[in-house]
């Protein structure tokens, strides 16, 4: 297939700038496989189509404050990082504004002083490898004091509070973006869900700036998919094989949740507790066999996600969904609605 084939036009307006208050509150539109037919319901109503015995598989990734923007020593020219991934130690791959002008060598203070930073290496690409220094016992506790969340450059207003970027269920630092379907969950409403006796099993992919990497490639099965790294814990393949032993559904949270399971199933036959990274790349054309139902959002023309999204609901229907969604006036991207696939 074509990539333009997944483009469609999207008023600026219905890109979400801010989360719904309360997060549950977003609508949510449900699709059927085998019909192109939409309901329109809001989110916390996805009680009435979950059933005792199913799974919910969450993305417990924690997104990093990683943005940091400070000065260059001597000069105080004002200089931003964003922490990529840990190299080794406390030296960490960064993409460097203005990059040209942080050659190796190059010193940073950022905050009050207490954390600063020299470039050590220009990568091919542009990034550069970063050394810090700070006086706490973890670089995650300068980045809390002086960090910025990392927003996709579509969100252009600023958080009043930077927990609205994250997941209730957040706790494994290592994300330089949202897995952004989990946003809508409150913890009111995951209690009402394990309430009805479905279960909430929790794995971690740590979602990299890759993920807002634009397809290039004309034909979309030439295009070279990025790597994040995943685990899934004994506990939540127990949970997720119960549930698929008692013909109940696995129901994932998200494009990353669903590249986390289709990742084991394509490398294991099944699932399995493991770590590792994974590039899977999953379009029209590749058979999703880990997942019965998906949560997600709605995403960028010609983007890889709604690719994911085609593969599994079918590309005709997805397309006619996300010009439902612009009709209906849903609201677009990370802070936006969410649709549910059954």
């Amino acid at each position: 297939m074509l990539k333009k084939e997944f483009w469609y036009d999207l008023p600026k307006a219905l890109i979400a700038q801010t989360p719904a208050d309360p997060r549950d509150a977003a609508r949510l539109m449900v699709l059927r496989r085998g019909s192109d037919a939409a309901e329109h319901r809001i989110f916390r109503d996805i009680t009435g189509y979950l059933t005792p015995g199913d799974v919910l598989v969450v993305n417990n990734s924690k997104v990093l404050p990683a943005r940091l923007i400070g000065q260059k020593v001597p000069t105080g020219a004002v200089c931003e990082l964003l922490l990529l991934r840990q190299v080794q130690g406390d030296v960490w791959e960064c993409l460097a504004r203005p990059g040209k002008r942080m050659q190796p060598g190059t010193a940073l203070r950022f905050g009050d002083g207490t954390l600063t930073a020299a470039v050590e290496k220009a990568l091919p690409d542009g990034n550069k490898y970063v050394r810090f220094a700070y006086d706490t016992a973890t670089l995650y506790e300068k980045l809390d004091a002086f960090g910025k969340m990392p927003l996709p450059p579509y969100i252009t207003t600023q958080l009043a509070d930077q927990s609205q970027y994250q997941t209730v269920y957040a706790k494994e630092l290592g994300s330089a973006a949202a897995p952004t379907a989990g946003l809508h969950f409150t913890p009111e409403l995951l209690a009402r869900i394990r309430a009805m006796g479905v279960g909430i099993a929790e794995v971690t992919l740590h979602v990299g700036l890759g993920t807002f990497r634009p397809v290039t490639a004309e034909d979309i099965a030439d295009h070279h998919m990025h790597t994040e790294w995943y685990s899934v814990s004994a506990e939540a393949a127990a949970a997720i094989n119960a549930a698929r032993a008692g013909g109940h559904r696995v129901i994932a949270v998200g494009t990353t949740s669903c590249r986390t399971l289709e990742a084991v199933w394509a490398a294991h036959g099944g699932i399995v507790p493991c770590s590792g990274e994974t590039g899977i790349f999953l379009y029209p054309g590749v058979e999703l066999k880990a997942i019965d139902a998906l949560i997600t959002n709605f995403h960028l023309p010609e983007s890889t996600l709604i690719m994911l999204v085609a593969a599994f609901y079918g590309y005709e229907a997805t397309m006619k969904a996300y010009k439902t969604a612009v009709e209906e006036g849903y609201r677009f991207f990370s802070f936006g609605d969410a649709m549910l696939i059954l």
